[in-house]
C-alpha cells in the first residue's frame, strides 16, 4: 500500500475512531527527545498556573482527566474528544497551548478511550458502550471539575462525536454550563453521511478518478436502505476526506494522526490503546451513531456557539448551519472556518483561539 492510500485509510479511520498510529524502532530515540522538547515548551510555569493528569471515579470505573491553564482564575473550557475514542490529550501539544493563556482546559479521555482504555478491562465495561451512558459520565465529570476547581459554570466545547455527547449533555443540565460549543457538529448523521458521500462522488468524477469512482458506485446509493457496515463506511468515507473533506486542501491528515507518536503525556502503551479503544468502541456504538438526530431541537437552553468548516464533508456544514439559524437560544453564533474542513483547532488555531475569546469567554461571567 502506497503512503498516500495508507493516510485515506487513516483518515477514514478518524471518522469513526479507528485511529492508527504506528513507530518503526528507528527512531524511537528522536521522538523520545522531541517529545522532552514538548514537555519543555509545555511546562507551565506562571505563578497561578494548573498542569495536572489524574484518574477521577466516573460512571463507576476510572477515567483519565488533563487540566492546563496559565491562570486557574480564567473559565474553563471542558473539552469532549470525537472518535469515539479519538482522544484529544494526545495532540493538544499541537494547538492547545495559545488557549491556555484565556481559558482553563480541561480534556478528558472518555471511556475505551486512550489511557482511559487501561483503566478498566473491556469486558467488564463492553455493556456499558452506549451513548446515555457517555452523556451521565460528561455531566459527572464536569460536576467533578466544577467542584475541585470552585467554578460557577464550564463551557462546553464537544468536537465531531464529541457533539453528540455536549448537545446530550447541555440538553440535560443546562444549569452547569455557561454556554456550548460544537465543533464539527454533528446534527443528523445519515443526512451527513448522505453529503459526504455525494461530494466524494462528485469529486471523483471532476477527476475522472476510476478508481475512486468504481469503489464509489459499487455502494451506491449511500447510505440507501442497505445496512451501513464498517465496510460500506470505510469505501464511504475515504473518497470525501481524500477530497480534502477532513483537512482542506489535503489528501491526508499525517500531522494529526502521528502527533500522538510525539505526546509528552502518552508512552507507547498508551499510542496503542488509541487503535485498541477506537475497534473495541466502534462496533458497540455504531448502530446509536447512526441514529443521531437533532433536527427537532427548536430551542436550546444556553447560549450555543458553532465552529464550521467550510470544506469539512466529514460532518458537512451546511445541516449544522441550517439547523443554527433556526434554533432559539439565549445566544447563539455561527463561525465560518474557510480554510478548514473538519479539524478546525489544527487548520486554522488562530481563528479557534480568537473566535473564543470574541464569542465565548463574554459569556463566562
Amino acid at each position: 500500500m502506497n503512503n498516500n492510500m495508507k493516510g485515506h485509510l487513516l483518515a477514514v479511520m478518524l471518522a469513526f475512531g479507528l485511529c492508527a498510529n504506528a513507530q518503526s524502532s528507528d527512531s524511537s530515540k528522536d521522538d523520545n527527545k522531541a517529545r522532552g522538547i514538548i514537555a519543555d515548551l509545555n511546562r507551565i510555569v506562571a505563578p497561578h498556573g494548573v498542569q495536572e493528569s489524574y484518574k477521577l471515579r466516573i460512571g463507576g470505573i476510572d477515567q483519565w482527566i488533563y487540566v492546563r491553564g496559565q491562570d486557574a482564575t480564567n473559565p474553563i473550557i471542558l473539552f469532549i474528544h470525537g472518535g469515539p475514542a479519538s482522544p484529544v490529550s494526545p495532540t493538544m501539544w499541537e494547538f492547545q497551548r495559545p488557549m491556555e493563556e484565556y481559558f482553563t482546559m480541561v480534556n478528558w479521555d472518555q471511556r475505551g478511550a486512550g489511557k482511559t482504555f487501561h483503566a478498566a478491562s473491556p469486558d467488564s465495561i463492553s455493556s456499558t458502550i452506549h451513548i446515555p451512558q457517555y452523556v451521565n459520565d460528561a455531566i459527572e465529570v464536569a460536576e467533578a471539575i466544577k467542584q475541585k476547581y470552585h467554578a460557577s459554570k464550564l463551557i462546553l466545547m464537544g468536537h465531531s462525536w464529541g457533539t453528540v455527547i455536549g448537545m446530550k449533555a447541555a440538553l440535560a443540565r443546562p444549569d452547569l454550563f455557561y454556554a456550548y460549543v460544537g465543533i464539527g457538529q454533528v446534527i443528523n448523521t445519515r443526512t451527513n453521511e448522505k453529503l459526504s458521500f455525494e461530494y466524494g462522488l462528485d469529486e471523483a468524477k471532476k477527476a475522472k478518478n476510476a478508481e475512486a469512482v468504481k469503489e464509489l458506485e459499487s455502494i451506491a446509493p449511500y447510505p440507501g436502505t442497505k445496512p451501513i457496515t464498517r465496510e460500506r463506511i470505510i469505501i464511504a468515507r475515504k473518497w470525501p476526506q481524500y477530497y480534502g473533506g477532513l483537512t482542506a486542501f489535503r489528501n491526508n491528515s499525517k500531522y494529526y494522526f502521528d502527533a500522538p507518536l510525539l505526546s509528552p503525556d502518552y508512552d507507547e502503551k498508551d499510542v496503542a490503546a488509541i487503535d485498541q479503544g477506537s475497534l473495541f468502541n466502534l462496533e458497540k456504538i455504531l448502530p446509536e451513531f447512526l441514529d443521531v438526530d437533532f433536527t427537532q431541537v427548536k430551542k436550546f437552553p444556553i447560549p450555543v456557539i458553532i465552529f464550521m468548516g467550510r470544506h469539512d464533508y466529514t460532518t458537512p456544514s451546511q445541516p449544522t448551519a441550517d439547523w443554527l439559524n433556526a434554533v432559539r437560544a439565549p445566544y447563539k453564533r455561527g463561525v465560518w472556518f474557510e480554510n478548514s474542513a473538519h479539524l478546525m483547532p489544527f487548520e486554522e488555531p488562530g481563528k479557534t483561539l480568537v473566535s473564543l475569546i470574541a464569542y465565548v469567554r463574554p459569556l463566562a461571567k
